[in-house]
């Protein structure tokens, strides 16, 4: 099979390729030189945007996963262009060059603050320009997939995800990532009073759930979450355990409670009778096996 994944040297783009790799597959990949180093694969341009369709030739799926993810990137109309409207013309490329597949990443930032357990046909109300591009995205995307008969495109909510080859994303990474380098230093600090839930899936899940969609039998958009919110200050008595440390807490103001998701919580009941796909990582369990791959401290 061929495949391209788009923001293959990203965070989960890069855990896919190689996942992808692993079991055979002809991988084709756009990516950045600043972000995880992939020599192995044929890279067919360094950013997504600008990148000459004309290249990609025929693929049997496209995994799209570039984006400009800064939640805190305010300018909407280069984040519609990159998130939206390059993506929608991606698709409708690969579309009319015989791809049957597209599975592409959303976001669960689309539901902003709306209640929780996050349901996929409930409340959105996206906070920011980032949130409000993947909502469109999504209702897009399932737009053009009615439009041809055969084509089957799945868009997955990612929510909070963690684990290797993030640690060139800085201030974007996961809590996890970054509270891990704090232990490493001395005491973390987190957000008054550290009782915010978020709801983390550990990288390996994500890569399972884009290849359980990549065999759907229609098109749907569904959470990829783990259905079960952990606070900041279990994630620290969590890392304090694994990474046989002592750190204390330390409790700092909320620069951006205006616009800052208190709690992400997935209802995974949609993905799991769509996709097939249901989590194997626990918090636990997911970060240990982040920490035992040298990435988390590296």
């Amino acid at each position: 099979m061929k495949v391209l994944v788009t923001g293959g040297t990203g965070f989960i783009g890069s855990n896919l390729a190689l996942e992808l790799k692993s079991q055979g597959h002809e991988v084709l990949i756009t990516g950045h030189d600043a972000e995880q180093p992939m020599p192995e694969f044929q890279k067919l341009h360094t950013p997504f945007i600008g990148l000459d369709f004309e290249k990609i030739g025929k693929i049997d799926v496209l995994f799209h996963q570039a984006a400009i993810n800064d939640t805190t990137f305010m300018n909407k109309e280069e984040m519609l262009r990159a998130n939206l409207h390059s993506s929608i013309a991606l698709f409708n490329h690969v579309l009319k060059n015989g791809c049957k597949r597209i599975v592409y990443a959303s976001s669960t930032a689309a539901y902003g603050n709306a209640p929780v357990p996050f349901k996929e046909n409930g409340i959105m109300t996206p906070l920011n320009p980032y949130g409000e591009s993947k909502k469109l995205l999504d209702e897009q995307a399932m737009e053009l997939a009615k439009k041809h008969e055969g084509v089957v495109i799945v868009g997955l909510r990612y929510c909070n995800v963690y684990g290797p080859r993030e640690n060139h994303k800085g201030k974007r990474a996961s809590m996890i990532f970054q509270l891990a380098q704090q232990i490493n230093k001395g005491n973390p600090k987190i957000f008054k009073w550290g009782e915010q839930k978020r709801d983390y899936i550990y990288v390996k899940d994500v890569v399972k759930a884009n290849l359980l969609a990549a065999k759907a039998k229609q098109s749907c958009v569904v959470n990829c979450g783990r259905g079960k919110p952990t606070s900041f200050n279990d994630i620290i008595k969590t890392l304090n355990t694994i990474m046989n440390a002592k750190r204390q807490t330390e409790y700092i103001d909320n620069p951006y409670a205006d616009k800052y998701q208190n709690h992400t919580e997935c209802d995974m009941t949609l993905a799991k009778e769509k996709i097939g796909f249901v989590p194997e990582f626990d918090i636990e369990t997911g970060i240990k096996d982040y920490f035992d791959s040298g990435f988390l401290t590296s």
